[in-house]
C-alpha cells in the first residue's frame, strides 16, 4: 500500500506531464495584423497639369497695315492702297538702297544680321526696303515692260499690293554681293543660314519654293518679312510656312479679276 506522499507526487508528475502536452499540441497565436493603409495615403499625389498657352490668332489685326501681322498679297491689297507708314526709321545695317523700315523690324533685322556673322552665316546687306506706292508703280511697270504682265505678276506685287510697302519686309542680299535677288541666293551660306534662322529674330521666308499656288509669288529666298518672335517662333513649331496657311485665309494664285 502507497503512502500518502507518493500518492501526492504521481499525482504531481501526471499533471505536470499532461499541461506540457497540451501546450505542444496549441496552435501557434496569429500575428497581430496592422491596418491596410487606405489607397489615398498609398498613392502619389497627382500633380495637376499646367494649361498650355493656346496662341491667340486675334492679337493683331490682319486688315490694318500698320499691324505687324498685316496679310499682304494679290487678294488682300492694303487699305488705303497709297498707305505710308509714319514711323519709318534708317536702319544701322550695310545696304545697298535705302534702308528704310519700321522701328521693331529694324531693331530685329539689325540683331539678325550681327548673328549671322557670328554665327558663321556670312555677312549680309540690305538690298531693298520700303518702297512707297509711286516707286511700286515704277517697278512693276518695268518688269511689265521686260517680261509682260504674267512673268511680272508672279515676281513683283502690283502697286497697293506689295508687303515692301508695310515697312516691314527686307530683300536680303550677301555681302559681298552674290546672287542677288536670285533664287541660287538660297544656295549661299548666307541663304541657307536665314531659312534655317530667321525665325529667332521674327522674320518669315514669305515666298517659301512650294507655295507659289498660295501666296501667287516664285520662289524669294532673300524676301524676308518681319512679323514678330511670337508668331514667327508658332509658325517654326507647327512647321506651317505661309501666313495664309497659318491665319486659314484663302491662297491667292492671281489677283481677282
Amino acid at each position: 500500500m502507497h503512502s500518502p506522499r507518493i500518492l501526492r507526487s504521481s499525482a504531481l508528475i501526471v499533471t505536470v506531464a499532461l499541461v506540457v502536452s497540451l501546450a505542444a499540441c496549441a496552435p501557434d497565436p496569429a500575428p497581430e495584423k496592422s491596418p491596410k493603409p487606405s489607397a489615398s495615403a498609398s498613392a502619389e499625389p497627382t500633380p495637376t497639369p499646367t494649361p498650355t498657352p493656346t496662341f491667340d490668332k486675334g492679337a493683331h489685326s490682319l486688315d490694318d497695315p500698320t499691324s505687324i501681322w498685316v496679310v499682304v498679297n494679290k487678294v488682300r491689297p492694303l487699305q488705303p492702297n497709297n498707305y505710308v507708314p509714319s514711323d519709318l526709321v534708317s536702319t544701322p545695317v550695310p545696304h545697298i538702297s535705302a534702308p528704310l523700315m519700321r522701328p521693331k523690324a529694324a531693331t530685329a533685322l539689325e540683331a539678325m544680321f550681327a548673328a549671322s556673322t557670328a554665327e558663321g552665316g556670312g555677312a549680309l546687306q540690305i538690298q531693298n526696303s520700303y518702297r512707297s506706292y509711286t516707286v511700286q508703280v515704277n517697278t512693276h511697270n518695268r518688269l511689265v515692260a521686260s517680261l509682260g504682265e504674267a512673268k511680272a505678276d508672279a515676281q513683283s506685287a502690283r502697286p497697293g499690293y506689295s508687303e515692301h510697302q508695310t515697312g516691314l519686309v527686307a530683300d536680303i542680299a550677301a555681302s559681298p554681293s552674290k546672287c542677288d535677288i536670285q533664287a541660287c541666293f538660297g544656295q549661299t551660306p548666307q541663304g541657307i543660314w536665314l531659312a534655317a534662322n530667321a525665325w529667332r529674330f521674327g522674320y518669315l521666308l514669305r515666298y517659301p519654293a512650294d507655295k507659289t499656288a498660295v501666296t501667287g509669288y516664285i520662289y524669294e529666298p532673300w524676301h524676308f518679312r518681319y512679323i514678330g518672335v511670337e508668331l514667327a517662333a508658332e509658325m517654326h513649331a507647327k512647321a506651317i510656312t505661309t501666313l495664309e496657311e497659318f491665319f486659314g485665309l484663302p491662297g491667292a494664285p492671281d489677283y481677282a479679276p
